[in-house]
């Protein structure tokens, strides 16, 4: 599902975030990304998404070259959904409007958005605002509204760490059951070592911007 090969990346005047690294994912993995600050975990999520063009290397997603020398495919075109820790919620739109944002040409959404609703446990607030949900709402939302446009590959930055340890192992345990009911593809940045081996098929180490060990 994602290989990457040779992938290096540095910010302007700084020294290497991602140094030769390559890596496979399967389809249906969920990944976790594990290393201390400044060791390339989100850059390396941002370089998948898009967000972040890398010095040199080669990404492919489904068989399809989304990244090399010569190719650089627009994060709106890669088909991958992302949630980060603020979570990124619009902040005009009701809890219904946001998780319909990226299927709003989808002849079937309102029957998608109740499966959503339901299954994320928000029903309940689909008319509300974000700054009238708690902070685990609001990461319900949030994952809902990544994981309904059916992403090939959900990304996740750290999506638990603001969430006290109750409600973190709660939406752990709901979230774990919804990644493999929908056989995603999951890579998910974590500094939390319990996080990491309670979520993942695979765990991903890394240290001083190299991949340690798997």
């Amino acid at each position: 599902m994602l290989r990457i090969k040779s992938l290096s990346h540095r910010y302007e005047n700084e020294n290497l975030v991602i140094d030769d690294l390559s890596l496979e994912v399967n389809k249906g993995e969920i990944i976790s990304i594990l290393g201390p600050s400044g060791c390339g975990k989100t850059s390396l999520l941002r370089i998948v998404a898009g967000l972040e063009k890398p010095l040199k290397g080669e990404i492919k997603i489904d068989k399809k070259i989304v990244f090399n020398q010569t190719i650089n495919i627009l994060p709106e075109k890669r088909n991958l959904g992302l949630v980060v820790e603020d979570k990124a919620l619009f902040p005009h739109l009701s809890v219904y409007k946001n998780i319909i944002f990226g299927i709003r040409k989808n002849k079937q959404q309102k029957q998608l958005a109740e499966e959503f609703l339901n299954l994320f446990k928000i029903e309940h607030l689909k008319d509300k605002f974000p700054h009238e949900i708690s902070s685990g709402e609001q990461q319900r939302t949030a994952l809902a509204r990544a994981i309904i446009t059916n992403p090939d590959i959900l990304l996740l930055d750290e999506p638990f760490s603001a969430l006290d340890k109750e409600l973190k192992n709660e939406l752990h345990e709901e979230t774990k059951k919804i990644f493999i009911e929908k056989n995603l593809t999951v890579l998910l940045v974590t500094h939390d070592e319990s996080e990491s081996s309670f979520f993942s098929n695979r765990v991903f180490k890394f240290k001083d911007q190299k991949l340690l060990e798997i």
